[in-house]
């Protein structure tokens, strides 16, 4: 052998390896099970796979029950019986071994079937290996499948819920509620807005995390995590809140009493600007993995913006609402012979300002002027157009003009200005002296009136097209309609907003009202409040709303001359008999109760005389004179100017009998102008009752 051909005593030759020493290297061996026989051989990998030594195997498929538990051994056996009586060929399971060192290994079983010429199985040649890594990679795998599976659905779970918020207040309670935190995925929050160079916490939610209440202004200045996070831009995830302490002793008594182990302190930040902070506290957490940070960080991106949103809407909705504020009323003047209550309502979706709008006008002669519209729309365009209609209305009305005419004018003043804007009014005269009121609408819904007995009732009040349709059509007529109201009695006018329900018919809506002023108070603040808590807020308030109150002072009279009065309306069929219990139930109450009689009967001519000859409803008022002689006084009083004659009709006439009625009860009766109308009058005396009853 030449020299070069000799071996070099360093060098080491590459091992030689058989299949079994290959299989067994990568934790694999095999085996053969002789079903005849019922013996099984494994070779020495197949022994290192089961962890048995060479004395501790008996070659029986039974002495694998050293290693493997009781119940993978059944389930494994009942696999193997399946394949032998289906006739199939191959078979694969997963089963434990339980090694020496106490440790459960995941092995995997894969065998094909040898069958004798008659298809009998005669044995099963096959390989065990260790599959425990494979295992962990793939119980690894689905691990971060379902945690990224988690993360989209914490993400998109938050996104739906913000993009419902609209304000600030909204975000916060979206934060806040009912599942907020589950829903982020976390145990506390706290979140804060940068403000005047300070971090103002809006939000706060989880347990003992109250306490952090008590810092509700920071400084920013870098001396507190959340304030550091903000200025630097970097969020920062901490695992230790004790460690923490140390770093930002401000904090240490305040992390010492909340039952947290991790947070994460984000800054918000939106169009490349910081505007506030969010903490989200963990509880059990010793690490942040990329995909939980990132996770974090995606949340506070998707709190920024709508945040941004909110702070937007919330600038431009106080702009809004100044301006529309701006245009109301600043107070409203007051009134002699009654009291006025006045309230507005914001829709609570949008903008919250409309067009929606009320007044209260000092006229000459001791008048007042009550108003309610609502200018199409609600947008900050409506409330200026409605800013500048109301001006124009109130000035038309302060020079004196008729109810008819200052809508008219407002109507075309309207329909003059750059708008395609119409708006629908009611509008009435009252003179509380008299109670006479004039009223007028255009396309708006009418007045409701609340009568003394506490009846509630929608006179018929004519209207035209709403304000600037009207001059557009050249329509321009808004009829009025006079009204009487009594001492006592109290008149309602709203904008729709307070009787519309969506998805309902708006008769539902004014029965609804009528009822709630038949149940209310009878002050007018009180009976405003009244049905501001129970319509406004029953509607949902989609709509804004303009309420006004008017209410004439009550008329009982003395002690000694007490008085009554009662409007009856000419489409009131109820009215005419309320209004004799009204009469009986008064005498009764004054020690009078043998006139009841009289008196009913003699109103009752009365009435029917003027609802039947007049156009018009009558205003009935009963009062007792106690001078010379104690005596009762009735009044009818209509708007006509015709006076009642009496008649003498024959004995087959069917009517003209009303005045000899009177005229035979009565010991006095006659007939005095008042204002545009008349009162037909008549008087009674217990005596002469007493006597007439007596003979």
């Amino acid at each position: 052998m030449a020299a070069t051909d000799r071996p070099n005593p360093t060098d080491r030759p590459e091992p030689v390896t058989g299949p079994g020493e290959r299989l067994a290297l990568n934790g694999m061996g095999s085996f053969e099970w002789d079903l005849d026989a019922g013996t099984l051989a494994l070779d020495e990998a197949g022994m290192a796979v089961f962890d048995l030594g060479p004395g501790e195997f008996d070659g029986t498929p039974e002495g694998l029950g050293l290693r493997i538990p009781a119940e993978d051994a059944m389930r494994l056996a009942d696999t193997v019986i399946a394949v032998l009586e289906a006739g199939e060929e191959a078979y694969g399971a997963y089963f434990t071994v339980q090694r020496r060192e106490g440790r459960d290994q995941w092995t995997h079983a894969q065998g094909r079937v040898i069958r004798h010429a008659d298809g009998r199985p005669q044995r099963i040649l096959g390989i065990v290996r260790d599959a425990t890594a494979e295992l962990e990679h793939a119980t690894f795998l689905r691990k971060l499948e379902s945690a990224r599976a988690q993360q989209t659905t914490i993400v998109q779970r938050t996104t739906e819920a913000l993009s419902r918020a609209v304000t600030v207040d909204d975000v916060t309670a979206t934060l806040t509620g009912a599942g907020a935190l589950e829903r982020l995925g976390a145990e506390g929050l706290a979140l804060g807005l940068v403000e005047n160079g300070a971090i103002k916490i809006i939000a706060l939610s989880g347990e003992t995390l109250e306490i952090l209440s008590e810092r509700k202004f920071t400084r920013l200045d870098g001396s507190l995590p959340l304030s550091q996070a903000v200025i630097t831009r970097q969020a920062r995830f901490v695992t230790s809140l004790a460690e923490l302490a140390v770093e930002f002793p401000l904090l240490s008594d305040y992390l010492s009493r909340i039952r947290y182990d991790a947070a994460a302190y984000l800054p918000l930040i939106a169009q490349a600007k910081a505007i506030g902070g969010l903490v989200l506290f963990y509880r059990r957490r010793s690490e942040f993995s990329p995909e939980e940070k990132n996770l974090c960080l995606g949340l506070a991106g998707i709190v920024a913006q709508s945040l941004q949103r909110a702070l937007l809407f919330d600038q431009e909705r106080e702009f809004a609402t100044g301006l529309q504020a701006a245009m109301l009323p600043r107070r409203i003047p007051e009134i002699t012979g009654g009291e006025i209550a006045v309230r507005y309502h914001s829709a609570w979706s949008g903008r919250e300002v409309g067009g929606d709008w009320y007044d209260v006008i000092s006229l000459p002669r001791d008048r007042v002027g009550i108003v309610v519209g609502d200018v199409q729309g609600h947008d900050t365009h409506a409330a200026a157009i409605m800013g500048q209609l109301r001006i124009a209305l109130r000035a038309y009305a302060g020079e004196g003009h008729p109810p008819s005419t200052v809508l008219a004018r407002a109507s075309r003043f309207l329909a003059e200005l750059d708008t395609e804007r119409f708006a629908t009014c009611m509008y009435a005269q009252v003179d509380l002296e008299t109670g006479g009121v004039r009223a007028v609408r255009a396309g708006h819904l009418g007045p409701l009136i609340r009568h003394t007995d506490g009846r509630t009732g929608w006179p018929n009040v004519r209207g035209g097209l709403p304000l600037g349709l009207a001059s557009i059509f050249e329509q321009e007529e808004f009829p009025e309609t006079r009204l009487d109201l009594v001492p006592g009695e109290t008149l309602v006018l709203c904008t729709d907003g307070l009787v519309e329900e969506p998805g309902t018919n708006i008769t539902q809506g004014m029965e609804a009202l009528a009822h709630a002023v038949r149940s209310g108070p009878q002050e007018a603040g009180a009976l405003a409040d009244h049905l501001s808590d129970r319509l406004w807020e029953r509607w949902g308030s989609g709509d804004d709303v303009a309420l006004l109150v008017l209410r004439r002072a009550p008329d009982p009279g003395t002690h000694r001359a007490p008085r009554i009065h009662q409007y009856i309306h000419q489409a009131d069929p109820e009215g005419l008999s309320e209004a004799r219990f009204a009469l009986r139930q008064a005498l009764r109450d004054w020690g009078m109760p043998e006139l009841a009689d009289d008196v009913e009967l003699a109103a009752g001519e009365l009435l029917v005389n003027a609802l039947l000859h007049t156009d018009g409803g009558a205003v009935l008022t009963m009062e007792v004179l106690p001078e010379p002689v104690r005596r009762i006084r009735l009044w009818v009083k209509d708007r006509s100017s015709v006076w009642p004659r009496r008649r003498t009709p024959g004995e087959s006439a069917t009517t003209g009998r009303g005045l000899l009625l009177v005229d035979a009860l009565a010991t006095h009766w006659g007939v005095e102008s008042r204002g545009d109308g008349k009162a037909v009058w008549c008087e009674f005396d217990a005596a002469g009752s007493a006597a007439r009853s007596a003979g």
